[in-house]
């Protein structure tokens, strides 16, 4: 089990919720997910947010037990999204002389969720960019990220005990004590399909946050992090630069009636022919979106096999190469193929995706394979095997 321990002052109350399957409407899990809140117990007590509503009952208890039967002073509201503000209007209302922490755009959001906390405009405490609280012993450093990656995001930075609570950013899917082996390939994932787009705004409270002695970070999911904090935060670096991390070529193949497929299977049995042993593959009609839009920002080497379909894209091939532009995909070296049996239009329209991505390397011969594999486009696909290992 994986240390809920963060300081004599500062304890965890969240909750797992192991039973989720689909996270944000669409995200898949295989172990749930955690919602995190923590309290600063000192001369004035602080609740740092609240969980989502599927473990209100849980989390409440969590805090009861904490608070000893004392008050609740301050809020702090990092992030208004539903999963960490469920309980704002509860917690409001069990404590009427609890103070809430946000910034403009926090209490903009409040009223858009929450349209009757009592004397909410008396109650309010709103922060801006390098403001403090001091609460007895400990003092609070407010650090505005905004986009990351909603626009009231907001770090809170522990200036006694170092703590650095990071709102959704070094956050992973999984429950609490979920295996940390897996830190960079659950993180990567949520990364770059939940705050990837926004890699510039990360950039720059990465440059605010270099500024701060830290040694926990404390995120709304996954772990509490204290050990080797230089590997995550260097992974959010190259993340949110767009920089390849590993040197490794990606197949995503799209495949009406399987001779694409096998087209596909067959470049990556070529690739490793030649020595090339980081070759990983997916099918975008079955496997899971988020996991190939995670493996196509590690890689710095993406293969594109996709039929043709109504003189367009097949679908799947067209929603993932959409899902990438959206999220700024860019700095990779990419090679397509195309399958189509009297009027192949695949290439074309996964050029057009391509050339409007920034910084982006097409690496030939683009192979049209129509219908199935014969000697010739086999030939193809090794010259393009050979230009792809050369990169």
């Amino acid at each position: 089990m994986k240390s809920r321990f963060i300081s004599e002052d500062i304890k965890y109350i969240g909750a797992d919720d192991p039973e989720l399957d689909i996270f944000e409407g669409q995200y898949e899990l295989e172990a749930g997910m955690c919602y995190n809140s923590y309290i600063i117990k000192d001369e004035k007590i602080v609740v740092m947010d609240t969980i989502d509503s599927r473990k209100s009952d849980e989390w409440m208890n969590n805090l009861e037990k904490e608070l000893e039967g004392k008050e609740v002073d301050y809020l702090v509201i990092s992030h208004m999204e539903p999963d960490h503000s469920a309980n704002i209007g509860a917690l409001a209302k069990k404590f009427p002389n609890m103070k809430l922490v946000g910034n403009e755009t926090t209490f903009k959001f409040l009223n858009q969720f929450f349209n009757s906390i009592d004397n909410l405009e008396e109650r309010k405490v709103v922060v801006s960019e390098g403001d403090t609280l001091n609460i007895g012993k400990h003092t609070l450093k407010f650090v505005m990220a905004p986009m990351v990656h909603w626009p009231e995001v907001m770090f809170t930075y522990d200036e006694t005990d170092k703590v650095l609570f990071s709102a959704d950013a070094f956050g992973k899917f999984g429950v609490f004590d979920a295996d940390e082996d897996d830190w960079d390939c659950e993180a990567r994932r949520y990364y770059f399909n939940i705050v990837g787009k926004y890699g510039v705004q990360v950039q720059a409270v990465l440059k605010k946050a270099s500024a701060l002695d830290i040694k926990t970070i404390c995120p709304l999911h996954g772990p509490i992090l204290s050990e080797n904090l230089e590997h995550y935060i260097n992974k959010y670096d190259v993340w949110s630069k767009y920089d390849p991390e590993d040197s490794g070529i990606f197949i995503a193949y799209a495949s009406i009636h399987g001779n694409t497929k096998r087209a596909a299977l067959r470049f990556k049995e070529i690739l490793e022919s030649k020595g090339f042993s980081e070759v990983h593959i997916t099918d975008l009609t079955r496997d899971d979106l988020h996991e190939a839009i995670e493996d196509a920002f590690r890689y710095d080497r993406l293969a594109l096999f996709s039929s043709s379909y109504n003189m367009g894209l097949f679908p799947p091939m067209d929603y993932f190469l959409s899902n990438l532009a959206a999220k700024n995909f860019q700095k990779r070296k990419v090679a397509i193929v195309e399958n189509g049996t009297w009027a192949p239009s695949a290439g074309r329209c996964m050029n057009e995706y391509i050339s409007k991505m920034n910084n982006m390397q097409l690496i030939g011969p683009q192979v049209t394979i129509k219908s199935t594999l014969n000697e010739e486009t086999e030939s193809k696909l090794e010259e393009l095997a050979d230009n792809l290992i050369k990169g």
